[in-house]
Parts: C-alpha cells; structure tokens; sequence
C-alpha cells in the first residue's frame, strides 16, 4: 500500500492563484463578449529590455558552436560573469560587502523561499506576517512542520505577526521564540516597507534568539525613498543571521524566463540538536546541487545584461511605466473615496474595501460589474480579510480603462 504525504491533506483550499483563475474563467464562459482586465496575479506585461535580448541572441548563437557551447555550469550555483555583476552592482554599490561565493544562481524566488525550507529540521517554529505570501506558509505544512488546520488560513504551530494599519503593515518581534522568520519587504501584498530601525530591531531578536531571517527582497528596485534599505545586509549584524532572496522576474520581466539568486553568508550558522554550530551556505548548495542543475547559460546571460549600462536603463524606463501606473492607481482610488497603501516603494497598492464588506465578495463585485481581477486579501491570510491587492504590472491603457470602470461602480 502506498502512502500518501498527509501534510498535502491539511492544505485547506486551492492555492490562491488558481482559485481566481477558476473564478474569472466562470464569469467568462457566462458572459463571453466581456472584456476582462487583470489588476491580480501579478505577472508583467512589459518585453525584455533591449539588451537582454540582445546578450541572449549572442549566447543563442554560442551554443550553436561546438567551440562555445556550454552544458552544465561548473558548480550549478550560477556563472561567475553573472555572480560577479550581482556582488557588484546589487551589493557593492551599496557598500555591502558580500562574496562570490555566497551567491548561488536559481530558476526563481518563489523556488527558492519554498524549497529553503528543506534544509532546516522540522522541529523549528516559524513566524510569518499575516497577510503573508502563500508559499511561506504553504511549502511548510506540505512539509511537516506545522499543526492541523485553525481556520480563516491559519495553522497552529505557526507564529503570525499581525500587519495591519495600526502598524502601517510592518509588526514588531513577536514576545515567543521563533527559528525562522520569514519576512518581505517591499512587501507582497501590502506595499509596505521597512526602515533601516525597524530591519534592525528584527536582527536583534535573531541574533538573542540564533533565530534565521528569510527575507524576501523580490522588489527592491522598486523603492523610490533614498532612507529604505534595499538589501538586510545594509543592517550591521545581519549577515550573522539573515538569508536573502532575490528575482529578476518583477524587475526585469523574467517571469517567462526564469532566474533569480539566494545569498547566504558564510558566517550564517545553524545548529545541530547539541548545538554544534553548521554553516548553512554549504548545506544549502549541497541541496540544490543535488536537486538542480542551474539555470541556462542562455539565461544568465540575459540576466547579465541588466546590469550593463544600457541594460540599467531599459530596465529602469521599464520600473517607470509600472510605478506611474501604481501612482495613477493610488490617486484614483483615493479620489473616489477608498483607503489604499502601498504604491510607493512597491507595484502593489492595498485596498481596503467599503466597510462590511468581505475581500472575496468585493472581489465578485469588480468582476461582475467592473470585469476587473483583483486579488482577496482574505487569500493572503486573516488579517488579509476586509483588503483587495491590485498591481501595477498591467499596460498602461489597461490600468486607465480598469480605473474608469471602477469609478463607474463606485
């Protein structure tokens, strides 16, 4: 007989995603001329910079030579043409000293914030924000690490820091014990940051505790505010204790194309049940070594260009459009009567629905009588509920006309 993984059981619904999915394909087929607009999952809608292309034909092109043709990279952990210009210009530049070798090339963000897991016992307690980004929490039931269902989208075992206005969506330590924290900044959903004070107050408690940080900085290129720090390691101390993730897919339209990187300083320990202390870079490369086998030359390459000068440019004109795009959409909604945060530092923009008024069934509403996808905030967890996310990824003509509908409900 075989044996079920009864984690996958505790899930309590479909993954958020596929469930708006579902929904906007229902309302579709019952009404086939309505012309839909996605302000949800938040995927691009810009090309490729010019010269991402451009490297990528030229390194289509070597692999169509037998003299330059590359198969597996050395390691599987990136090119160092690509690790060299991440240490460079996304650290170094902002006096962050951090090595080659503890880079380590992937096929995306989303992979590795959920496959990081892997690599930590599964008595560790983990804390997550509430709202939160599924994969976090998800990955860790399928793994074991949490307790049964506790409804509204919690599990027990799990430690949930609460983000709400009162907090301007950015909570303090929790009072307990947590091994790993997963935190997300500029946050998804909410569009909130965090200052370099409050980052610190978050190292502090890692380092009192030998706690680990997983900290998600998928969009940092889209802070705008000179005082926010786009890496956790422009705060002293949390090389010690944070791991930190990052993706081409939002900054530079890679959702298509596939790659981002991990950084993991050496001087990151994990400890043993007798408390041997372990470097975690290593263990880490070991796993993905063994279940990975890099990303593609043909990529990398791409992903090289982004930071040459021309390829700094076309990504930031790119940036531009989707955060002109949250500006209109921040004005708009105000304008009309909503209460939005977000949209700053960040493409998403957090709408708090009318008062009474559920996110699942505000979202029925925009669809029905709008024909515009958001995404629940209910989804993303309890203190979610009573918010809709929408993101500023869309064409811009889309935005203006979704806008306009919006009103027209209003």
């Amino acid at each position: 007989m075989t044996i079920i993984n009864e984690n996958f059981l505790k899930l309590q619904a479909g993954y958020l995603f596929p469930e708006i999915g579902k929904r906007r394909r229902a309302f579709q087929a019952a009404n086939p001329n309505a012309k839909i607009i996605s302000m949800g999952i938040g995927d691009v809608t810009q090309p490729l910079a010019p010269a991402v292309i451009e490297a990528m034909k030229i390194a289509v092109e070597e692999m169509g030579r037998k003299e330059t043709f590359h198969g597996y990279d050395d390691e599987g952990i990136g090119y160092k043409f690509l690790r060299e210009a991440i240490r460079q210009n996304d650290f170094k530049a902002r006096g962050v000293d951090i090595d080659i070798d503890e880079i380590i090339v992937s096929d995306g963000a989303k992979c590795d914030t959920g496959n990081i897991q892997e690599i930590f016992g599964l008595d560790n307690v983990i804390a997550v924000t509430d709202p939160v980004y599924p994969v976090y929490v998800d990955t860790n039931v399928m793994a074991g690490r949490t307790g049964t269902a506790a409804g509204q989208g919690r599990y027990n075992g799990i430690v949930y820091m609460p983000c709400t206005e009162k907090n301007n969506f950015v909570p303090e330590p929790p009072k307990e014990k947590a091994d790993l924290i997963y935190l997300c900044f500029p946050n998804n959903p909410t569009g909130a940051v965090a200052t370099k004070e409050q980052l610190s107050k978050w190292v502090d408690y890692a380092k009192k505790h030998k706690s680990i940080i997983l900290f998600d900085a998928a969009y940092e290129r889209y802070i705008s505010q000179p005082d926010i720090p786009h890496s956790i390691y422009e705060v002293a101390g949390a090389k010690d204790v944070a791991i930190e993730f990052r993706s081409y897919s939002k900054t530079s339209g890679f959702t298509g194309v596939r790659c981002a990187f991990t950084v993991i300083p050496k001087q990151l320990k994990a400890y043993t049940k007798v408390g041997q202390p372990v470097e975690v870079c290593p263990v880490w490369k070991r796993r993905q070594c063994t279940k990975f086998n890099g990303v593609s030359y043909i990529t990398q390459c791409g992903a090289a260009a982004i930071y040459s000068e021309k390829g700094k440019k076309q990504v930031q004109e790119t940036i531009d459009i989707y955060m002109k795009n949250a500006s209109l959409i921040r004005k708009t909604l105000s304008e009309i009567g909503y209460t939005v945060y977000g949209g700053v530092n960040a493409p998403y923009i957090w709408l708090k629905t009318p008062e009474g008024t559920g996110s699942w069934e505000f979202f029925d509403k925009l669809l029905k009588e709008a024909h515009v996808v958001t995404t629940p905030g209910a989804g993303f967890g309890a203190a979610g509920e009573g918010y809709v996310r929408l993101t500023a990824f869309g064409l811009p003509e889309n935005v203006k006309e979704a806008l306009e509908r919006i009103k027209a409900i209003s």
